[in-house]
């Protein structure tokens, strides 16, 4: 094989990268070589079927990129950006990145929204970060208006950078348990996707242990401290049949349910993912 190709270089990355144990290799090594030279993944792939030649330049900023990627540095982190729906997010150092999981939770809060009999229907995502489920019910029900709230100062770098140009949603500083009082009682739908996990567990991915921010990881000792704060939030924002969605761990489907029974909540369901896990929770105010 010719080592000055965009194949050579594709190969090496693939095998540096399953040698770091890294779950994707080769998806993550044509985004890594996509990256650099402007191309999606497809069109590296058609690179690599004609054997298209790869400059000095690119080879060795690719093999840096391949190098912070087998360190585990989240991919996102690298190309500085996290496809979210039909959106991509730049997101980096200080924010969560966007799992494709919260994408079918999302869902919930977007049809909830959409089938509001309001105007134009408020929702409210309680912890935003990135913005990636505001910025999806905002851009997917164009008549509504949706509000991210986040109270992180280094996420708020990326909630902002994210919120630029979407007239229908608004970036709000601020911590949870004060947000948006001008709008109790009138809002259609909160969602938040908090952090849960317990302070006693430790992620298994190098990316989520070492990168992801604390304050997005974890909810107290039992991982619900913040969850009992979006219940209580939401309850004052929500009007009367407002919907509430929370993403949590796929063992905290029943603690959930009888923390919301308590507070009151009713018609409260679970729903599983793609993979059959307990991740998402709904109830009506």
């Amino acid at each position: 094989m010719n080592p000055n190709t965009i194949a050579s270089a594709l190969e090496h990355a693939v095998a540096v990268l399953e040698e770091a144990g890294v779950p994707s290799p080769r998806v993550d090594a044509e985004l890594l070589v996509g990256h650099v030279l402007g191309l999606s993944r497809g069109g590296v792939q058609a690179k690599v079927a004609t054997d298209a030649a790869l400059s000095a330049e690119d080879s060795v900023t690719i093999a840096g990129l391949v190098e912070r990627r087998a360190a585990r540095e989240p991919l996102q982190h690298i190309t500085g950006v996290a496809p979210f729906r039909s959106r991509e997010l730049a997101v980096g150092p200080g924010v969560f990145v966007p799992r494709p999981e919260t994408e079918q939770v999302a869902q919930y809060a977007i049809d909830a929204l959409a089938a509001s009999a309001t105007p134009q229907p408020i929702g409210v995502d309680l912890g935003t970060g990135s913005g990636a489920i505001a910025l999806a019910m905002a851009t997917e029900v164009p008549h509504s208006f949706v509000y991210g709230v986040e109270v992180s100062p280094r996420a708020f770098v990326w909630t902002k950078q994210n919120f630029r140009g979407i007239d229908n949603a608004r970036a709000v500083f601020i911590d949870l348990a004060h947000a948006l009082s001008e709008l109790d009682g009138t809002v259609d739908v909160v969602i938040s996707n908090p952090p849960y996990i317990p302070l006693g567990a430790i992620p298994r991915d190098p990316e989520v242990r070492l990168h992801d921010p604390e304050i997005a990881l974890y909810g107290g000792d039992d991982g619900l401290d913040v969850v009992r704060q979006v219940s209580a939030t939401a309850l004052r924002l929500l009007h009367a049949g407002g919907t509430l969605v929370l993403e949590h761990g796929e063992l905290q489907a029943a603690a959930i349910a009888e923390l919301l029974t308590q507070d009151g909540w009713r018609a409260i369901a679970h729903h599983r993912d793609l993979l059959g896990r307990d991740r998402a929770t709904t109830a009506l105010r």
